[in-house]
């Protein structure tokens, strides 16, 4: 068993553990007098629920040795989907109370309710907040910047409020152990917080970088060159990404994901490239030399570094999805890699390749097959137009289907990801052998 494989299921039985440790701890020992089994039922699933939220900040806490086996993009996609296991739990409870005494529901009337019920409905209630907000976070137009900052508020609140709440309750805390557990529970669940909101910040306070350089690409995307300022900076993987703060604290919710663009040789400067796509974005071109960037990174598990045995790759790329696959190209070029490599690259337009020119010089480094793939090709276009299809992929993907040889990196627009990983499974290629980096993460 390989030392990933290892780590990742130690993390999932942690959490696991975890979750089920407050019903554990429910089940054991003597329980009240005269309570039903539904109520219990109740009880037990709110307390897993609740035990899941807490996990929540875990998840999201950015600790690499957790990220590490997965990837931030299964992660995130674990964090979005189990919200919505933790809320259905957590609602149980009350439901199950409605249920079978219909005249607990007057507990729902805030001003008469005692204040046991007010922590818990008012918990309960930012939960579905959070979730409500960050599925129509789109179709409300909430900026992402502000978006983040009321997702941590609402979560934080929404955590206090309910272990106020099963303190004021406290029929299953009535032995000390218990008590304990939940004590030591809560010192966690603030300590993590005090990493995240404070520890963390300092520690990026302490290794900024200075923009060294902007630089116009084509297809409206910029690069910017990062150099530490007065440490040694960080190593990372190519194919992986970091969170970047720009023109403000790291204290602030207002930092943003990009692919790392550099070679991962180049130990001197970070290279980070950007297309313009709105709020954030729109504001790279107007940096300037000098300016304070903090950098929290790095993270991902798109990287050709995790397959040291693969003897050929395939960059699936859509738009500024080329980004990942070029730190992974540069990368191989300064290392001297000479293993095969197909590039299918998709574009509206020509001119809205980025990186364009500089395929040719690293086509005399590497041993590349360069495929585009356009929307609209100009006149005499003799290469692939249209959107990555089926068959395009058929014509150009190595035979090769052997497990663990040739492996796959996709990234670009959601729909032409989704086309392609269904297009890879028509083809025959082993889903452990092809990998997606996702840039929505909400």
């Amino acid at each position: 068993m390989s030392k990933r494989i290892f780590q990742g299921i130690f993390w999932i039985s942690v959490y696991i553990l975890l979750t089920f440790a407050p019903l554990l701890i429910l089940l054991a020992g003597p329980r009240p007098a005269g309570r039903e089994f539904w109520r219990d039922l109740s009880v037990g699933l709110g307390f897993s629920g609740i035990a899941m939220v807490g996990l929540q900040f875990v998840l999201t806490a950015r600790f690499k040795v957790i990220k590490a086996p997965y990837g931030s993009d299964i992660v995130y996609f674990f964090h979005r989907q189990i919200s919505l296991v933790s809320f259905a739990l957590i609602a149980a409870h009350p439901l199950l109370l409605f249920i079978f005494e219909p005249h607990y529901l007057g507990l729902l009337n805030l001003v008469t309710a005692p204040w046991a019920a007010r922590f818990g409905v008012v918990a309960l209630l930012f939960l579905g907040a959070i979730i409500g907000f960050s599925i129509w976070r789109k179709k409300l137009r909430i900026e992402y910047d502000r978006w983040r900052i009321w997702h941590g508020v609402l979560a934080t609140a929404a955590m206090a409020f309910a272990l106020v709440h099963i303190e004021l309750r406290g029929y299953y805390l009535n032995t000390l152990w218990k008590q304990l557990f939940w004590g030591i529970y809560g010192v966690f669940w603030v300590g993590l917080l005090a990493w995240i909101r404070v520890i963390k910040p300092i520690i990026l306070l302490r290794r900024s970088y200075l923009i060294n350089n902007v630089i116009k690409e084509r297809g409206n995307a910029w690069t910017i060159i990062l150099r530490p300022d007065n440490h040694n900076g960080l190593s990372f993987q190519p194919g992986q990404f970091a969170w970047i703060t720009v023109k403000d604290s790291p204290f602030k919710e207002h930092e943003h994901p990009f692919s790392f663009s550099g070679s991962a040789e180049e130990k001197s400067a970070l290279s980070f490239t950007i297309k313009e796509l709105g709020d954030f974005t729109s504001s790279i071109k107007h940096l300037s030399r000098g300016q304070r960037v903090y950098v929290d990174g790095p993270f991902g598990a798109f990287s050709i570094d995790r397959h040291p045995r693969s003897q050929e790759f395939v960059f699936i790329a859509g738009g500024i999805g080329i980004t990942p696959m070029m730190s992974m190209m540069r990368t191989m070029a300064d290392r001297g890699d000479r293993r095969p490599i197909t590039l299918i690259y998709a574009n509206k337009t020509l001119e809205d390749a980025t990186f364009l020119d500089e395929f040719e010089k690293l086509s005399k480094r590497l041993n590349l097959k360069l495929i585009h793939v356009l929307e609209l090709p100009p006149e005499g276009w003799r290469g692939e137009k249209g959107y990555i299809t089926i068959d395009i992929l058929k014509n150009h993907l190595p035979t090769d289907r052997t497990p663990d040889n040739v492996e796959v990196f996709i990234c670009g627009p959601g729909p032409m990801m989704d086309a392609v990983e269904k297009a890879l499974i028509q083809l025959g290629v082993p889903m452990g052998d092809f990998h997606s980096e996702r840039f929505d993460m909400v």
